[in-house]
């Protein structure tokens, strides 16, 4: 065979050894892999470089590449090296990451770890310093010596290029919302903070550590003149609304509802919000990314909520605000006098619940009251706060007739909707059959033992001197019982 002839078998060998390794099965134990940095020291105009090499195996999977604070990932590269030592082939397959830096400086580079293969391998990280684009540099003198250093694969695929980015113009916006201007004392304004973006501008921009950013947002909204409900906490989900004609994706950062404690204004200052907003490459690239990451902090117009006084009336003070309705309930309509029953005073509305406080009975003689017991169960949905809560009374009546429970119950409040007060009075009117009854004993109201005591307790007149004839017939008993004991002493006695 001629010379040429086997050079030419010789190369065909190894171009085919390149391309299709041998299809020998290679265990994990053969399987090896180590991290590559770039140089740590370079201009702005240049890469940093992540990369790591795999040898002994075929590659599967791997994990991502870590994030940089201050660079943009850019693209990836993969050089396979194949070496034929002694007849054995050897693969060598090396993946890197191409990260951009923002600007000048000294950053960090936080250690890291990544999976290739199932294989861990880790990185100590380090210091990069990205110093100043060189100045160009002249054109050699005719005649001069060419420059050297240019790699093969600069000549055949040319050096990579930094992409121009532009910042586009966007229409998102964030917003404080009120859904009043006014308020009474203690009427309820619905506050919701929301941002705002149209559909073409989502992939321009994503929140950016919103969960850092929320405990100064809720300080700027905190009220120190109002009663804050918040909503519970949801998951932020885009919304679609329309405004001012155009549509919008609204996503709902936080709302609660603030009830004024007295005339002084509601402020609200200025709220940013920092998100993260990507700059487009100029010249778009098939296969790069063609984003950069930046910041954008917008900000809300400062609110004011003004507070009117509520209408003169002896008790403005103390009543609620709200728009309230009663539910009332009792466990029977007609019982015997000195029997325990049960009352409840449920009130039912929109308003703020839980400073609600519970009607004060007015007693007449032969009526005694004990609680209540309170239950509060408040609903916040659709930008409303409202619910429900009940006072349950205890009541024991000495006297027989038609019991007027709106004579002992009643509860004054204010209607912001209608601005007039409104009075909540029971409808319920139980009757209270027997004879007149005297109290037995003069329990404490507030002793929670005599509340449940008196559910049970038996109503029914006794004589006065009835633990008399009980003592008198425990000491005949007790007579007996000695008789009998000394008589057993006698006889054992006279035994022996």
């Amino acid at each position: 065979m001629p010379a040429t002839l086997r050079r030419f078998f010789v190369l065909l060998l190894l171009l085919l050894a390149d391309v299709c390794p041998p299809l020998r099965a290679q265990s994990a134990a053969e399987a090896q892999a180590d991290i590559v940095l770039g140089r740590t020291t370079f201009p702005v105009n240049e890469y940093f470089t992540i990369g790591f090499r795999l040898r002994g195996a075929a590659l599967e999977r791997y994990s991502a590449f870590p994030d940089i604070e201050g660079f943009k990932k850019s693209s990836k590269s993969s050089t396979t090296t194949t070496r034929i030592v002694g007849g054995q082939t050897s693969t060598e397959l090396t993946i890197t990451q191409r990260y951009a830096a923002y600007g000048e400086g000294e950053f960090e580079l936080k250690p890291f770890t990544m999976t290739v293969n199932g294989l861990t391998i880790r990185s100590a990280g380090g210091k990069l310093q990205v110093q100043p684009q060189p100045a160009a540099a002249p054109s050699p003198a005719p005649g001069a010596a060419p420059i050297q250093g240019l790699g093969l694969l600069d000549k055949l695929f040319g050096k990579p290029k930094p992409q121009e980015f532009v910042e586009p113009q966007d229409n998102a916006f964030l917003a404080l919302v009120p859904d009043k201007t006014t308020v009474f004392v203690g009427e309820g304004v619905h506050i919701g903070l929301y941002f705002y973006l149209t559909p073409a501008d989502q992939g321009l921009l994503s929140f950016y550590n919103f969960g850092g950013q929320l405990p100064e947002i809720l300080q700027l909204l905190r009220q120190r003149t109002a009663w804050e409900e918040p909503f519970n906490e949801q998951e932020i989900v885009p919304e679609t609304v329309v405004a001012g004609g155009k549509t919008y994706l609204r996503y709902r950062l936080y709302e609660a509802e603030y009830y004024p404690l007295n005339t002084q204004p509601l402020t609200f200052p200025e709220i940013p919000l920092q998100m993260v907003k990507y700059r487009v490459a100029k010249k778009p690239e098939a296969g790069l990314d063609n984003r950069m990451e930046g910041f954008k902090t917008y900000r809300t117009v400062a609110r004011t909520i003004s507070v009117k006084p509520l209408p003169p009336h002896p008790l403005r003070d103390q009543v609620p605000v709200g728009d309230y309705h009663l539910r009332e309930a009792i466990n029977r309509t007609s019982f015997r006098t000195g029997q325990a029953f049960t009352y409840s005073f449920r009130v039912e509305g929109e308003g703020n619940l839980a400073a609600l406080a519970a009607p004060v009975p007015q007693l007449s003689a032969g009526i005694e009251v004990y609680g209540p017991d309170t239950e509060t169960g408040i609903t916040r949905q659709a930008g409303r706060v409202g619910g429900t809560k009940q006072f349950q009374y205890r009541l024991i009546v000495r006297r027989p007739g038609v019991l007027a429970l709106d004579s002992i119950f009643s509860l004054v409040f204010f209607n912001p909707a209608t601005a007039r007060y409104d009075t909540l009075r029971p409808e319920v009117r139980p009757q209270v059959k027997g004879a007149a009854s005297s109290t037995a004993f003069n329990a404490r109201r507030d002793d929670p033992f005599y509340q449940e005591m008196l559910e049970s307790a038996d109503n029914t007149l006794q004589q006065r001197d009835a633990y008399t004839e009980v003592l008198r017939y425990a000491n005949y008993i007790l007579l007996a019982l000695g008789a009998l004991a000394v008589f057993g002493w006698w006889r054992s006695g006279h035994r022996h």
